[in-house]
């Protein structure tokens, strides 16, 4: 178990992406796989977040990320579930599907198992889509425990609401 105190942060960085969601007038919608709809969550948290966030999918399988957001299956199989490009479609997927102008997506590895060689436990990849067409992608490698890779791409994916808005 972590010993840092990642609610405060979570808290922290939720109420700054709503902030931001507001002075755009947008709402957001979250598409997760392994943080489990942990964004989504966070974000909810806040009174009044029905004027700032649409609708999250937790699509923690490939046949969910399929159905829900409509990631090709052909990314899949090319490049894999976690991957910048799975992340990319992900997120373009959240605004497609959604009432939503910002998606975020996050795809991972958070262990303590199912790391691989190129992809090891830490490996998560995120996306930011707006309805103006721009996607951001990213591939970190995060450090520490289940909980910590987990907390960590919660705070990442929302403070990256700022770069697609920016």
């Amino acid at each position: 178990m972590s010993t840092r105190d990642w609610n405060a942060e979570i808290e922290r960085a939720a109420l700054a992406a709503s902030e931001l969601l507001l002075a755009h007038d947008l709402k957001l919608a979250t598409v997760e796989s392994c943080t489990g709809g942990w964004v989504a969550q966070s974000i909810t948290a806040i009174a009044g977040s029905s004027q700032f966030f649409d609708r999250g999918w937790a699509t923690y399988s490939n046949e969910a990320k399929m159905q829900c957001v409509g990631v090709p299956a052909q990314t899949l199989r090319d490049f894999g579930a976690v991957s910048v490009e799975t992340a990319g479609a992900m997120a373009e997927g959240g605004v497609r599907k959604s009432q939503a102008g910002v998606a975020l997506s996050i795809t991972g590895v958070a262990g303590p198992t199912g790391g691989s060689a190129d992809k090891p436990v830490g490996t998560v990849c995120f996306g930011w889509a707006h309805s103006n067409g721009t996607v951001i992608t990213e591939r970190v490698q995060l450090e520490g425990d289940r909980e910590a890779v987990r907390a960590g791409s919660v705070l990442h994916a929302l403070d990256g609401i700022a770069r697609v808005l920016g």
